[in-house]
């Protein structure tokens, strides 16, 4: 697998990690004594993004902050899946050339 499509790939998977720790900071908003889970992402050596979900010591809510990292998650995930998708048209366009 090329180096982009891997490094694309954990940006979907971190994207993806972004969302369901936000969401489920949502969710628990009016839950008492619910901790939010905050995902720390960080850049492996090969390449790409390995995350690494947290609860923050203590309770509380920030519904503003978890609307926006929904936002920027999602916007992280359609720019990673438009790296995958420019990727995989550029190697059909090689195998096109060579068939």
């Amino acid at each position: 697998m090329s180096i982009s499509l891997s490094t694309a790939l954990s940006g979907v998977s971190a994207a993806n990690e972004r969302l369901r720790a936000s969401a489920n900071n949502v969710a628990n908003v009016n839950t008492d004594g619910y901790r939010r889970e905050r995902v720390e992402a960080q850049t492996n050596a090969a390449g790409g993004v390995s995350t690494r979900v947290t609860k923050l010591p203590e309770p509380g809510s920030d519904l503003a902050a978890d609307v926006v990292e929904q936002k920027s998650a999602t916007y992280a995930y359609v720019a990673n899946l438009r790296v995958l998708q420019t990727q995989v048209r550029a190697e059909g366009a090689l195998l096109d050339i060579h068939v």
